[in-house]
């Protein structure tokens, strides 16, 4: 039988849930601690002393966040089998994916802000960045794993890249073809 959480995991979960979706829509030089707080219920105090800095609770969302993409890969494998690349591309550069900064994917909204941080943040990054391809290679056909490997990342960064640029343009046509061409050049790109 599982244990329920105790209030302080229920607390942190909260600060962490309101951390990572300040960080995701606002970024780190938009996301204040307070606000955080306001946003999960607690104080500024609580906020602390879960996590120490408003660093610290980037570290924490940002590992949370490339800890969901890590868990959602095996998931589209094993539902969608040989075809879970294009659902995976077509959950990954949907409207509703493109218009929700604050619950959308990690990876495309706190990678630029990874680019600024510290190294010990870069290396934590790149360790889970690497899983991730890892489980994406996992899912490609062929027998060179250094093959695989090397077209997961050209597939992730074209997802990555897509949804990006489609979420900075104005026009929703424009970004609605941005996000048809990344969605064929992601499946290009995982097929080598």
């Amino acid at each position: 039988m599982a244990q329920l959480p105790t209030k302080k995991e229920q607390t942190r979960a909260r600060i962490l849930n309101a951390a990572s979706q300040s960080f995701r829509s606002s970024g780190y030089a938009g996301t204040g601690v307070d606000g955080i707080a306001k946003t999960a219920g607690v104080t500024s105090g609580a906020f602390y002393a879960h996590f120490g800095s408003k660093d610290g609770a980037f570290e924490a969302a940002l590992a949370a966040g490339l800890d969901e993409v890590i868990q959602s890969i095996p998931n589209f494998q094993a539902k969608f089998g040989s075809a879970w690349v294009g659902a995976f591309a077509d959950y990954y550069l949907s409207e509703a994916h493109r218009n929700d900064l604050a619950c959308g994917c990690a990876m495309t909204t706190l990678s630029p802000e990874v680019a600024r941080a510290d190294p010990d943040t870069h290396m934590a990054y790149e360790a889970k960045m690497n899983r991730i391809v890892s489980l994406i290679a996992d899912g490609l056909t062929g027998n060179s794993q250094e093959a695989r490997h090397t077209r997961a990342w050209a597939m992730l960064s074209t997802l990555i890249g897509g949804l990006t640029l489609s979420r900075a343009v104005a026009n929703p046509d424009i970004a609605n073809r941005i996000a048809e061409a990344a969605h064929v050049a992601a499946l290009a790109a995982s097929m080598g």
